[in-house]
């Protein structure tokens, strides 16, 4: 594979350190970070990209500010939005989806420039950001809005994506195996108006600063040349 399992081992320890210091600090759901805010109410359908270097893919790996906060630093992704995927609920909101009935998971969409950054490389930052092996549960954030997740948008992404799955575990990269979900893209739902842009608008937050913080810097060591 062109991209991500040479130094995974010895990069996936600067990233543990992020992991382990989270399980003691408050979840993305706390109370603490209870805010109230106009909830969205359109599905954003994607739209085919087929003749532009842009494309489309949807990620879950918890809490979406975290996600969002990564993502938005990569060289080659041009815009990026949290919200919900993967449920059967219409238009859910943040407390409909953090109850776990609506079958959505927490997710952040990403629009990328094919010419600017692979989606190997995509994947790559996908699962040296977060733990890939627990199920439904990030740190202390639990339940199944939290899952490890890929919504691919195109046959040739979910190869790609279920390729890269098969020799991390191959390579036995994590001490357990990878259960990421890779299944088909079929809606999603733009989060409120404050989740968005989270980490860069509330920094001093608790959670921004004890939780989402530490990994952008183990993030930013890993993945320094592929930083804006």
């Amino acid at each position: 594979m062109k991209y991500g399992l040479r130094n995974i081992k010895a990069e996936l320890g600067l990233l543990a350190i992020f992991y382990v210091a989270s399980l003691f600090i408050g979840s993305c759901n706390s109370k603490g970070n209870t805010v109230t805010g106009p909830q969205n109410s359109n599905q954003i359908k994607v739209k085919s990209f087929s003749s532009t270097p842009m494309d489309t893919v949807t990620f879950g790996a918890g809490c979406f500010w975290c996600v969002e906060a990564v993502f938005q630093r990569l060289k080659g992704v041009q815009s990026i939005k949290s919200g919900y995927s993967g449920g059967s609920v219409k238009n859910p909101s943040y407390k409909e989806v953090c109850n776990g009935t609506t079958g959505h998971a927490e997710v952040c969409q990403v629009i990328y420039n094919k010419e600017e950054i692979a989606f190997e490389e995509l994947l790559e930052v996908f699962w040296k950001t977060h733990d890939p092996t627990t199920l439904n549960r990030q740190g202390n954030d639990f339940g199944t809005q939290y899952r490890s997740v890929i919504f691919y948008h195109s046959e040739e992404q979910k190869g790609l994506a279920e390729k890269y799955k098969s020799k991390l575990n191959e390579a036995k990269a994590y001490e357990n195996p990878v259960i990421t979900e890779i299944t088909a893209f079929t809606n999603f739902y733009p989060a409120e108006d404050y989740h968005q842009n989270y980490f860069n608008a509330n920094g001093s937050e608790p959670y921004c600063k004890f939780v989402i913080q530490p990994k952008l810097e183990k993030f930013e060591k890993v993945f320094k040349d592929k930083i804006k």
